[in-house]
């Protein structure tokens, strides 16, 4: 199993409007086949580091919630956010956004970094219904990226 992957994506929108979509997590659900929904709390309201949100995700008939820290908040740059079960660590999620040169389009990379002790690994498949959380993620980071193209190039103007 993989500590790290990233997929990237060539988008015809602005860095600005897509770090703007990827940020506003209670959009999460739009992109993620995985995430169902995303709230801000602890008074949090937005992307800021420091800020956190629950997330709560889904697989098949398996459901659970995750608690979301934002690590990195640089407008039309990068987002990022640890993601923790109680006390568990579980992940680390990135966003980059680089512009191309004529700032309409720009390549985003996502990056999945997974934080889990072997304990936490153990009891993934029991919890999430996935053996094998890299293949899954990258699959599903695929199908976001491209949910996230199809509604920026929507409206990308």
């Amino acid at each position: 199993m993989t500590n790290e992957i990233s997929v990237q994506r060539e988008i015809n929108a602005s860095a600005s409007q897509l770090w703007a979509m990827i940020s506003d997590i209670t959009r999460m659900g739009e992109w993620s086949p995985e995430t169902t929904t995303c709230t801000w709390i602890k008074g949090a309201t937005g992307p800021v580091t420091g800020a956190k949100f629950k997330g709560a995700n889904e697989n098949g008939k398996k459901k659970w919630s995750t608690v979301c820290t934002v690590i990195n908040a640089e407008p039309g740059k990068a987002f990022a956010f640890r993601v923790d079960v109680g006390l568990l660590k579980v992940a680390e999620w990135a966003y980059r956004f680089e512009p191309d040169a004529s700032g309409d389009g720009c390549t985003v990379t996502e990056t999945w970094t997974d934080r889990r002790s072997g304990l936490v690994k153990m009891l993934g498949k029991p919890l999430s219904g996935v053996e094998d959380r890299s293949v899954h993620n990258k699959a599903g980071m695929v199908q976001t990226l491209e949910r996230l193209a199809a509604a920026a190039e929507a409206t990308a103007g």
